[in-house]
């Protein structure tokens, strides 16, 4: 399960691999920690310009911006919140504006709800679904006016979305199962134009938010046919090879960071 929060950037490490995103620039939303945080230092450490989004997090978001630059690569903290379509738009625009194109979108930055049914009001659905289903949705439909052929969209959906384990998760997961409708539908759209859409389904992943020694850790791992919890820099490997030139060939497709959670 992803709730795309926090590991402090401190603890993160910048992987070095082959630099196949050159020339690229690459915009992650929720990217100032936790598996945002991975992918974002992951783009970068293979070549792209990377802009991260944030809401509340402007230290560490500029604290990542640095150590992308740091590695010669142009980064940018730029506050936008998701919740509000105005706002996705605009950091859209901001990005292309700034950098002169856009060739990668990471739909990161999402809300996590567990309850019973019962206890869920209607603040919480909207805020849920504005964040996890509307805002993934507008940051696409901004984007693709400035992807060109070779772009590249990536949502972070959750091993939620294929397996329900638990009780209390009928909100989170209703949010996550339309990244798959939405990847599905965009990749049959833009394949024409050579842009390909893929969702990134993480499972259990050790971030502050949902730490591996924390009290449910034993819990979710049982559910893992590894027996543990992943590594944001685990899905971060992943959308990378997704977003450079050999996914080119993978579109629409679900691919599970989950330990086997969903097996």
């Amino acid at each position: 399960m992803s709730t795309n929060d926090p590991r402090s950037s401190d603890t993160m490490t910048t992987t070095t691999v082959p630099a196949r995103l050159d020339g690229r620039v690459a915009l992650v939303t929720g990217g100032s920690r936790g598996i945002g945080e991975a992918v974002a230092l992951r783009l970068a450490a293979e070549g792209a310009d990377v802009v991260v989004t944030y809401l509340n997090s402007a230290e560490r978001a500029e604290a990542v911006a640095a150590r992308i630059t740091a590695t010669g690569r142009r980064g940018w903290a730029l506050r936008a919140d998701s919740a509000d379509p105005e706002e996705v738009r605009a950091a859209v625009e901001a990005v292309a504006e700034r950098f002169g194109r856009l060739d990668i979108l990471v739909n990161n930055a999402g809300a996590g709800y567990v309850g019973p049914i019962e206890d869920t009001g209607p603040a919480d659905v909207d805020r849920v679904l504005e964040i996890n289903v509307r805002a993934p949705y507008l940051y696409a439909r901004a984007a693709v006016a400035h992807l060109a052929e070779g772009g590249r969209i990536v949502t972070i959906g959750s091993c939620m979305a294929k397996r329900a384990a638990f009780p209390g998760g009928s909100l989170y997961a209703t949010s996550k199962a339309a990244t798959i409708g939405l990847t599905k539908a965009l990749a049959r759209e833009l394949g024409p134009r050579g842009i390909t859409v893929n969702v990134v389904h993480p499972g259990p992943i050790d971030t502050d938010m949902n730490p591996a020694d924390g009290p449910s850790a034993g819990f979710q791992s049982g559910f893992t046919a590894v027996g543990g919890f992943g590594r944001p820099e685990d899905v971060a490997a992943t959308v990378a090879h997704l977003a450079g030139a050999e996914g080119r060939y993978i579109t629409g497709a679900e691919i599970a960071v989950d330990g086997g959670f969903a097996v």
